[in-house]
């Protein structure tokens, strides 16, 4: 009798338990008695009578317009606020904003900021197997279709099987960009909601809700975002450390030069490399003009060894001067000239040619 006591006791108690444990995730400990609790009306002084000093000390402040009263109780989730998270290098958050954004910082320049956003976002969707319903770059905004997902939430107490409930989420993207261009706001917004549980739909949903769903989804697109950064560098750093094909070939104003089949943003920091291996110092760099400004060492071992057979050399230790700059959508321009700024002669371009794209031809230069 007393074992079978004992057995009913704990099958009892795990159950009270699993109950309370239920409404504790989610809402406030303790009792809800206050909810009955009526407010006092303000001490009536006699006009005879000087009234007391009252303190504003703990005084609860009123309720905005746009408040939702029916927030109270049971009815309130106590969860952790929802944040939006600037993982993108750039990006950042206004304080006090209540809508679910965030301000991205152009910091790459191979593609307008706001296409940069919006590709980003169109890859997400894709990935996801979203829909887009609508999308206007003239008005820029961007509604997503349904997306569905299927969510385990807790049974009842008694019972030891958790629930399936479908939930269907509509959001409209908005783009604000400032008119420099080099700014952008993305502002997500819940448009339609609709939650399945067994046979009851639930189609409203509370600002609470609505804000930590917005910011879920934002959430999910910046982290995609910073993801294709973060693998696009990746395949940048893997490109730089390729060998490099160069044909000799003249600048944009004539002069002799070196042309190298790569893009501006992977040639610059390959010649860093390169420049390096070949025995050059490199004293000051300005990429936006793309100038280099090296000193030539003139070490044993370099790469002008077994070059020249005169005792003349064409290269003396000192001071140069590079330009890299673009020649075309896949190609760069490398012009060596002197301390003056004075391009080399044709001859001594050719003279050095062999060396210079036999180095720049290595795959796996250190980095």
């Amino acid at each position: 009798m007393k074992r079978t006591l004992a057995i009913a006791s704990s099958v009892a108690m795990v159950a009270l338990a699993g109950c309370s444990s239920q409404i504790d995730r989610k809402t406030a400990s303790g009792s809800y008695e206050y909810l009955k609790t009526k407010e006092h009306k303000t001490l009536e002084v006699p006009s005879e009578l000087d009234a007391p000093t009252f303190s504003r000390e703990f005084a609860v402040p009123d309720l905005g317009q746009e408040a939702d009263k029916n927030l109270v109780g049971k009815s309130l989730m106590v969860r952790s606020p929802a944040l939006v998270l600037p993982l993108v290098t750039g990006s950042h958050v206004e304080e006090g904003k209540s809508s679910a954004t965030i301000w991205f910082d152009q910091v790459d320049d191979s593609q307008p900021l706001s296409q940069a956003i919006w590709n980003s976002l169109l890859s997400y969707l894709d990935e996801q197997g979203i829909g887009v319903d609508s999308f206007s770059p003239e008005d820029k905004v961007l509604v997503t279709d349904w997306m569905v997902i299927t969510k385990e939430i807790d049974g009842p107490w008694y019972s030891f099987a958790d629930e399936e409930s479908e939930i269907g989420r509509r959001f409209e993207f908005s783009l604000d960009v400032k008119p420099h261009g080099r700014s952008a706001a993305l502002t997500v917004e819940l448009k339609d909601y609709m939650q399945t549980l067994g046979n009851d739909v639930v189609a409203d949903v509370s600002s609470m809700e609505e804000r930590r769903e917005e910011v879920e989804v934002l959430n999910q697109v910046i982290g995609h975002y910073e993801y294709q950064i973060q693998l696009a560098e990746t395949r940048r750093i893997a490109r730089i450390r390729q060998g490099i094909q160069t044909e000799m070939g003249f600048n944009a104003d004539g002069d002799p030069a070196y042309l190298v089949e790569a893009q501006y943003d992977v040639a610059w920091p390959r010649m860093l490399l390169v420049l390096r291996k070949l025995g050059f110092d490199v004293k000051d760099l300005d990429k936006s003009n793309g100038l280099l400004f090296v000193t030539y060492n003139g070490d044993q071992g370099s790469w002008w060894d077994g070059l020249f057979t005169s005792d003349s050399e064409l290269l003396e230790k000192g001071d140069y001067r590079l330009k890299v700059a673009k020649a075309g959508a896949n190609r760069t321009s490398v012009t060596f000239m002197d301390n003056e700024s004075v391009p080399f002669e044709a001859n001594q371009v050719s003279d050095l040619y062999s060396a210079f794209a036999e180095v720049m031809s290595e795959d796996n230069l250190d980095i």
